[in-house]
């Protein structure tokens, strides 16, 4: 892991766990020996960290002056609790730990005061068991070609059973308690597709990117749904060959 990924994880394991934490638990959290933990302790602190505590004790971060001061009303921080509360119901391990590291990054930036309001929040949201079946794949992997813009060959099997391999340039996912939906275009149907991302066998990069294309791929698509007549989205894909199925 970089030095650089390495103290971002251990700032946010900080932020995240309630104080103090043990070395023993910070080494455990961020994946390092006890000794490179210690390195990484003093490392924080000359940058300007200020971290209470020493080994045996474990520690507390009482001021990080990498993030700015915020400001949020009751409602918003209200908000924002129940949003995260929300995805383990939609999705996958990494897109989950990631929102909660992110919303300790926020509390740590909050005056005393709303940061208590963000440990007691009245409003809570609770994720109910789902038999949606999970993906097996790295999500990782989709979800760094959408951003990057470079097509994926997949191992899929369809609704039907039936296995094909294929490649694709990838737009977008969506996110629902019902499934976890791919849309892209597919390069051996010459149209677009929706992928059940439970049902990819394997998936990787190809190195090719498709950024040349992908903003009239867009347009097409956002034009093509405008001009549906059916409500329902997932509707509208399966009468105009947008199949759930992917064949």
């Amino acid at each position: 892991m970089a030095r650089t990924d390495r103290l971002m994880r251990l700032m946010d394991t900080l932020r995240r766990l309630p104080a103090p934490v043990t070395a023993a638990r910070l080494a455990s959290e961020t994946g390092v020996s006890l000794r490179q933990l210690y390195r990484d302790i003093a490392t924080l602190r000359a940058g300007g960290a200020l971290i209470d505590g020493e080994a045996g004790l474990g520690y507390t971060l009482t001021e990080d002056p990498a993030l700015p001061p915020q400001s949020f009303s009751r409602l918003e921080i209200e908000a924002l609790r129940l949003a995260i509360d929300a995805l383990p119901r939609v999705a996958d391990a990494e897109l989950i730990d990631a929102a909660r590291n992110a919303l300790a990054r926020i509390v740590a930036t909050l005056p005393e005061r709303q940061a208590l309001q963000a440990a007691h929040v009245a409003l809570r949201g609770f994720a109910a068991a789902t038999e949606r079946a999970r993906p097996t794949i790295d999500m990782a992997i989709l979800r760094d070609a959408c951003w990057r813009e470079e097509e994926i060959w997949l191992c899929y099997r369809d609704l039907s059973d039936q296995v094909t391999e294929r490649e694709i340039r990838p737009i977008g996912m969506s996110y629902s308690e019902n499934a976890l939906l791919l849309l892209a275009w597919c390069n051996m149907r010459e149209d677009y597709r929706l992928f059940h991302c439970n049902r990819i066998i394997s998936a990787k990069l190809t190195g090719r990117s498709f950024r040349p294309h992908r903003i009239r791929l867009m347009r097409e698509y956002v034009e093509r749904m405008r001009n549906l007549p059916e409500p329902c989205p997932m509707q509208n894909a399966r009468a105009h060959g947008l199949n759930e199925n992917a064949n």
